[in-house]
C-alpha cells in the first residue's frame, strides 16, 4: 500500500482523471475526499471506488467556495497529507474580441483555484510535518497553445506556482509538482478536439493528435492518475518542483 495512511484531497474528482485518481489513491490505503461541482459526478466516483471515498460539493470558480472546501475537506479527514488541485476548464480561443467574463471564468478555473486552495492548503500540510501538492497544469503550460492562448497562460502560471511553491515550502517537508497531460480521454477533451462542437472534427484532431505522438496513442485517466500516485507517494520523496510532461513523448520532439 503506497499511500497507506495517509489523507488526500482531489479537486474534480467527479469524472476524468480526477475519479481515477481518487479510485487509484484509495486502493492504495489514502482515505480520500473527492470534490467537484456535480453531485451526480460525486456519486458516481463514491460508487467506483467501492464507498471508499468521501464527496464534498463545491463551485472551484468561487474562491470563497474553494477556502471553505479546503477547511470542510480537512475536517472530515483530520488533516491533509496530499493535496491535488487537479480543477480546470477550457478557456476561450480568441484574443479579438475577447470575452472578459469568459476569460475570467477560465482562470479562475485553471490558476487561482490552485493559488487559493494551496494558500489554505499549506497550513495543514505543515502540520502534519510535511506532504505532497500537485496541480494539474498541460502540455500548454509548458510550450504554448496557438488554438488557446488563454488556457495556455492560465497553465504555464501553474507550473510557475508549482516551482516558486516548491523552493518556498521545501524547507517545512512539502513537496510541490505539476502534472503536464497532453490530450487525455476525458469528457473534457471535446471542447479541446472541437471547438466547432462538431463530433467529427473532434474525430479528426484527436487522430491527428495520436499519430503525432511517439508512442501513437492519447493518455488514459489512469496515465495520470498513476503518474499523480507516484509524485504523492514516498517514492517522490526527493522530488519536487517538477513540470512532469505525462504526454507520449509529444513535447520531446
Amino acid at each position: 500500500m503506497r499511500l497507506e495512511g495517509k489523507l488526500a484531497v482531489i479537486t474534480a474528482a467527479g469524472s476524468g482523471m480526477g475519479r481515477a485518481a481518487c479510485i487509484r489513491f484509495a486502493g492504495e490505503g489514502a482515505t480520500v475526499v473527492a470534490i467537484d461541482v456535480s453531485r451526480e459526478g460525486l456519486d458516481r466516483t463514491v460508487a467506483e471506488s467501492g464507498g471508499r471515498v468521501q464527496a464534498l460539493q463545491a463551485d472551484l470558480s468561487q474562491p470563497e467556495h474553494c477556502r471553505r472546501a479546503v477547511r470542510e475537506a480537512a475536517a472530515l479527514l483530520g488533516g491533509i497529507d496530499i493535496f491535488w488541485n487537479h480543477v480546470g476548464s477550457p478557456a476561450p480561443n480568441v484574443i479579438e474580441e475577447l470575452d472578459l467574463a469568459d476569460y475570467e471564468l477560465a482562470m479562475a478555473l485553471n490558476l487561482t483555484s490552485s493559488v487559493v486552495m494551496a494558500g489554505e492548503a499549506l497550513p495543514h500540510l505543515k502540520t502534519r510535518g510535511g506532504g505532497a501538492i500537485l496541480f494539474t497544469a498541460s502540455t500548454s503550460g509548458l510550450v504554448g497553445s496557438p488554438r488557446s492562448p488563454v488556457y495556455s497562460a492560465g497553465k504555464f502560471g501553474v507550473v510557475g506556482l508549482a516551482k516558486s511553491l516548491a523552493i518556498r515550502y521545501g524547507p517545512d517537508g512539502i513537496r510541490v509538482n505539476a502534472l503536464c497531460p497532453g490530450l487525455t480521454d476525458t469528457p473534457m477533451a471535446f471542447s479541446f478536439t472541437a471547438p466547432d462542437g462538431r463530433a467529427e472534427t473532434s474525430a479528426k484532431v484527436a487522430e491527428a493528435t495520436r499519430v503525432s505522438i511517439p508512442l501513437r496513442r492519447i493518455a488514459t485517466p489512469e496515465d495520470v492518475a498513476n503518474a499523480a500516485l507516484f509524485l504523492a507517494s514516498d517514492e517522490a520523496s526527493y522530488i519536487t518542483g517538477v513540470a512532469l510532461p505525462i504526454d507520449g513523448g509529444a513535447t520531446a520532439m
